[in-house]
């Protein structure tokens, strides 16, 4: 089964896809946070046939919630109704941190460049996290 991977935004919404298995996370797009995201994002499970989508689940470093909490977990209740797939939550602590961080150790001497994709590997990674530490066959 295909998974989509959300690292859920104010503004900017990361998305990854598995692989075929169900295994692995690799990023996919970035895409701006409007009102017609949950139908853009069940016309993306529908044509890449996905299964299941992890969204992650944002809390603040004392385990709370944080106001962008709220609009993801809508945002998951939506995609339940418009794609009929199950949504579950994952952990997103530091993963934008690392997705930042990946790219510094693969450049190593030259000059930062911009990366835009950062907010699709936090979301590869996110999916990842849990493909792995999950029974999900």
């Amino acid at each position: 089964m295909r998974y989509l991977g959300v690292d859920y935004g104010s503004s900017k919404i990361g998305l990854a896809l598995s692989d075929e298995a169900g295994t692995m996370g690799f990023p996919h797009a970035v895409v701006s946070n409007t009102p017609r995201l949950a139908d853009e994002l069940a016309a993306l499970i529908a044509r890449e046939n996905v299964g299941a989508v992890v969204i992650g689940e944002s809390r603040d470093l004392a385990g709370g919630e944080n106001p962008i909490a709220k609009d993801a977990r809508a945002l998951g209740a939506l995609l339940t109704a418009r794609a009929g797939v199950p949504v579950v939550f994952e952990s997103e602590v530091f993963t934008s941190a690392e997705a930042r961080r990946a790219p510094e150790k693969q450049m190593k001497s030259r000059a930062a460049k911009p990366r835009a994709n950062v907010d699709a590997s936090a979301a590869a990674l996110i999916l990842t996290s849990y493909l792995s530490r999950t029974d999900h066959e």
